[in-house]
């Protein structure tokens, strides 16, 4: 893994130990992200409500976005949710079931977090590069999930 995650991993590590609200975390997390990787465009958590089989957007750095509400098994987000697992999409326009956001986003990432075996929110990166995420991105945002999922 790169030098430069892993200062990410310990500064993650030391906003999931803080006093902070979770909301605030999520957000922290978030800008960090944002601030520290120039292909993350936009950044933002969706809070899994399992009893409705929707995400809910939680906090998010990065252009508004009409996707407030997703239904599991409906765009990327929506599969990685009912799927349970990280969704690599090198090129967005490749994928038939895409939500699209912004028409500037060429490749996203969707990572769970789990929480004794069910979906309780994921990590969503856009990137406006295409095939940007590489298996480096993935074992870094599969790790600050897994310490995401303290916070539920």
């Amino acid at each position: 893994m790169k030098d430069e995650f892993k200062k990410i991993l310990d500064s993650v590590r030391a906003i999931v130990d803080s006093d902070k609200s979770r909301s605030e975390k999520l957000a922290s997390i978030c800008r960090l992200l944002y601030d520290s990787i120039p292909h993350y465009d936009w950044v933002g958590f969706y809070l899994a409500d399992s009893e409705h089989q929707q995400l809910i957007l939680g906090p998010f750095i990065g252009e508004p976005t009409e996707h407030v509400k997703i239904s599991f098994g409906s765009g990327i987000c929506g599969q990685a949710a009912e799927k349970l697992c990280t969704f690599v999409v090198p090129d967005v326009t490749a994928e038939s079931n895409y939500l699209a956001c912004s028409p500037k986003v060429k490749s996203e990432i969707v990572v769970p977090v789990m929480k004794e075996g069910k979906i309780v929110a994921e990590l969503d990166i856009d990137s406006y590069t295409l095939d940007a995420f590489k298996s480096d991105d993935k074992e870094l945002l599969e790790q600050i999930c897994r310490w995401v999922a303290e916070l539920f």
